[in-house]
């Protein structure tokens, strides 16, 4: 079941030109010239229940503009949303118990009051009974440790409190989607992964659908079993992890250390192999080598003694893929 489906979305804005002049500003209030920004350009796709979706694309391409048409902040210009079979734009009191929204750089919590406050007015807004909240309390302390600081104003959590806090309150009200705009950045390592532990449990035990956008590459890999890829406010890729990597045509990496250094043999179906010292790596296809065979003929250089195998990393595979879309040698989805 496709809880989000969106059908030539678009949305361009009004940038307003001041003139250059001594009185520009105070001119420009009379003749209001303006030119059109396109910022997202006839999206498609569909995302399914329990899916986790990553959303990537580099700054200013048109994916938090995307993620607040989802919620209702934004009206495209032209195109269809429904979500949750409600449509954002003119169903939003109905959708807003649907979802939840963090956003990474912005708090929906009131900045001088104690946390719980916050929580008790978001737990009216949105009609939720006291047993439920109860509910919410306990269930949320113990996944996000919630407890340790609902007494503490806002302003003077960790921004690891902070962000734990914020997703507890996207989630106040049980929604079956999340929205979440950059919601790791900023923290620590340790903040981070717990961060994506508690997604992984919300996403896998309760069934949330998630659309994440971010330019860690580790949230990614860790979340998301799919990825969809937008630049300059249109779709570039939309796929699994793996058939990224496919389209994009990086090899994968065996790197070998053997007893002495290795009398290397042609391997017609490697990329490349390298030697340095003791050490060979050798980067091949493995969608046009098998690695049983490339180990056998590996194994005729010398003795083995370590055997290490990796993919391409994320990070590589994006940048090859922004790239590729930017040269013009990427056909777009």
């Amino acid at each position: 079941m496709n809880v989000i489906v969106v059908k030539e979305l678009r949305k361009e804005f009004k940038i307003y030109k001041t003139k250059k002049s001594r009185f520009g500003a105070v001119l420009s209030l009379f003749s209001r010239e303006y030119e059109r920004k396109v910022a997202v350009r006839d999206l498609t796709f569909q995302i399914g229940e329990g899916e986790c979706v990553g959303y990537l694309g580099p700054n200013g391409a048109g994916k938090s503009t995307t993620i607040k048409m989802l919620s209702g902040i934004l009206h495209p210009t032209s195109g269809t949303i429904t979500v949750m079979g409600y449509s954002p734009q003119e169903e939003r009191k109905k959708l807003a118990r649907q979802f939840g929204i963090v956003f990474g750089q912005r708090t929906q919590l009131w900045w001088d009051l104690p946390l719980r406050d916050s929580y008790d007015i978001l737990r009216q807004m949105y009609k939720v009974d006291q047993r439920s909240y109860r509910q919410f309390l306990d269930r949320y302390d113990h996944l996000l440790g919630i407890g340790e600081f609902l007494e503490t104003p806002v302003r003077k959590l960790s921004l690891g409190q902070r962000m734990r806090a914020d997703l507890a309150a996207a989630l106040i009200h049980d929604p079956r989607i999340l929205f979440l705009d950059e919601p790791t950045i900023g923290l620590d390592v340790v903040a981070k992964k717990r961060m994506r532990e508690i997604l992984k449990e919300l996403n896998e035990k309760q069934k949330k659908t998630i659309l994440l956008t971010t330019h860690d590459m580790d949230d990614i890999e860790y979340l998301c079993d799919r990825v969809m890829v937008i630049n300059h406010g249109k779709m570039i890729m939309d796929g699994t992890l793996g058939e990224l990597q496919k389209m994009i045509g990086l090899p994968s990496m065996i790197r070998v250390k053997f007893k002495d250094r290795p009398r290397v043999k042609p391997l017609d179906l490697s990329e490349k192999v390298t030697v340095q010292g003791d050490e060979a790596t050798i980067l091949y296809d493995r969608h046009k080598t098998s690695v049983p065979s490339l180990l056998a003929a590996v194994g005729e250089w010398g003795e083995l003694l370590d055997i290490q195998m990796a993919e391409p990393e994320m990070e590589e595979i994006i940048r090859r893929i922004y790239q590729s879309e930017s040269d013009g040698l990427l056909k777009t989805v």
